[in-house]
């Protein structure tokens, strides 16, 4: 009798042990499936990066930004009236904030005036002598071939 009942615990404990080792079977199949998904999604993501660090070095290209720059950006040429020479530039600047002031941003705010409008470092209120068309052509005709020399002889 208590042979039988050994048979059935024992019996009882293959079985036990089998299921065991099959759930611990099942989960590392789950795991390496998880596994392979995970390493298919970084490959993909490595390659999407690559494409996009290919498509930013197309686009960050200089030739192209220049390109780009000359197409849309029409810049025109610098003239001498443009500048101003520096003994017209003001002493200091102007003070923005009240000494003392617990709101040194609040006071910037109020003490804010209308800007003058200027263009570069030239008043536009003043009037800029306008040279003739022949002038000016004559002008850039004669300064090129020190330009293009190298001497710039003024």
């Amino acid at each position: 009798m208590i042979l039988r009942v050994l048979n059935f615990v024992v019996i009882g404990v293959l079985v036990l042990a089998a299921a065991y080792v099959y759930r611990i079977k099942f989960d590392s199949t789950m795991q390496a499936e998880r596994l392979a998904k995970i390493r298919s999604e970084v490959r993909r993501e490595r390659d999407t990066i690559a494409a996009l660090r290919a498509e930013w070095g197309k686009l960050d290209d200089p030739a192209r930004i220049e390109a780009l720059a000359k197409r849309f950006l029409p810049l025109k040429l610098i003239v001498p009236t443009q500048f101003d020479s520096l003994n017209q530039l003001p002493e200091r600047p102007p003070q923005l904030v009240k000494p003392g002031s617990l709101d040194p941003i609040g006071s910037m705010i109020e003490t804010l005036e209308e800007p003058a409008a200027t263009t570069g470092s030239i008043d536009a209120t003043k009037p800029a002598a306008e040279p003739a068309p022949a002038e000016e052509a004559a002008a850039a005709d004669a300064e090129l071939p020190a330009v293009k020399s190298g001497r710039l002889d003024r």
